[in-house]
């Protein structure tokens, strides 16, 4: 079986190219397209992979400035010849789902998400804060890309969803059905330590917009409670402007034992934005300590309210304000957030994607 891989872009590391990685590692002949790559910005065994990108490599500031391209991803993603492939994977959040393929060839896509930037659009422009003259040729662009976007997504023959959130927006969106199988996570790496934590909140991630890690600044710096925050980001000058001094800033943390201290010490994580999966959560669980997460997108999957953590409803400070005051660590057992964790372990990930593919495979 000739299996072919395709990811959206390769210039930051995050939860798509976890996924990446695993299929990399079932699929270890398989070359990986995508539209473009930025060696010095992605881990070093990158390097020894096939990796085949199109014409937008060539375009000058395209890794660092992707966003700015977006008209063109349909082209690149188009351009590619597959005729030589049985079976290809789209690991998409973005346009890669538009590769040509040609029966027999079957087409499976894992699905992090139907396109943000296209189905969510304003949601997207709030966060992002897009100049009038950016929104303006942005709105002038949407119609046909989402005509694109959904017509491509009646080429895939299969589609994964990562979480139940997801299933629920490619029905919506692309009017097409999903099951759900859960991302990896490396939960062997976070068990808990068995001891009393520490009196700080932790929140971990990429700080910028859609993470919202604004809203646990804010109720953090109210209540006068220690948080510390894991990440970078282009929002980190902004974030830390305006924090109370309960609030420190790390930084970026890389995984290992430092990371997994954080974890296991904290009272409890802080999960404060809209994600179609999201993996800190599950990782903090594995170390045995609960979330305090907002009830939308894939915590409602990862989270056993009352069990593992906890929720609220509306995505505003007040709110979070108010469940961290609710909050009591002593009521969750380190154990039972251990045992929801590995649920969405790595092994699970490849014995059900491995299936799913022997199941389709041929049968497109």
């Amino acid at each position: 079986m000739r299996v072919a891989l395709v990811h959206d872009w390769l210039n930051q590391k995050g939860g798509a190219e976890n996924v990446l990685e695993m299929l990399g590692g079932l699929f270890p002949e398989a070359p990986i397209y995508t539209s473009m790559y930025g060696p010095d910005r992605m881990p070093p065994a990158y390097r020894s992979w096939d990796i085949r990108t199109s014409f937008m490599q060539r375009l000058p500031g395209v890794v660092s400035h992707h966003q700015a391209y977006m008209p063109l991803y349909p082209w690149a993603f188009r351009s590619f010849d597959l005729s030589g492939f049985d079976l290809v994977l789209s690991n998409k959040s973005g346009f890669c789902h538009g590769v040509r393929t040609e029966p027999p060839a079957v087409h499976i896509c894992y699905c992090l998400t139907p396109t943000r930037f296209l189905w969510m659009y304003d949601s997207y422009r709030q966060r992002e804060d897009l100049r009038p003259l950016v929104d303006a040729v942005v709105r002038r662009l949407l119609g046909a890309l989402q005509r694109w976007d959904y017509a491509a997504a009646q080429r895939v023959d299969h589609f994964i969803a990562i979480s139940t959130a997801v299933r629920e927006r490619i029905r919506r969106f692309y009017h097409r059905d999903s099951v759900v199988i859960y991302p990896p996570v490396d939960t062997g790496s976070y068990t808990p330590s068995g001891e009393p934590p520490d009196d700080f909140f932790l929140v971990v991630g990429r700080l910028i917009p859609y993470k919202r890690v604004d809203l646990a600044v804010q109720a953090f710096g109210e209540l006068g409670l220690p948080l510390l925050v894991v990440g970078d980001g282009r929002d980190r000058a902004k974030l830390e402007a305006m924090a109370g001094p309960s609030i420190t800033f790390l930084g970026h943390v890389p995984y290992g034992k430092e990371l997994l201290s954080l974890y296991r010490r904290c009272q409890g994580f802080v999960f404060p934005g809209l994600e179609d999966f999201g993996i800190a959560p599950v990782e903090a669980q594995a170390a045995g300590r609960p979330v305090i997460a907002y009830a939308g997108g894939g915590a409602l999957d990862t989270v056993q309210e009352g069990v593992t953590g906890s929720f609220f409803r509306e995505q505003s400070a007040e709110a979070l304000v108010a469940a961290v005051r609710d909050f009591d660590a002593a009521d969750y057992d380190p154990e039972a957030c251990r045992a929801n964790a590995e649920r969405f372990g790595e092994e699970t990930f490849r014995s059900e994607l491995m299936a799913f593919v022997e199941e389709h495979y041929g049968t497109a």
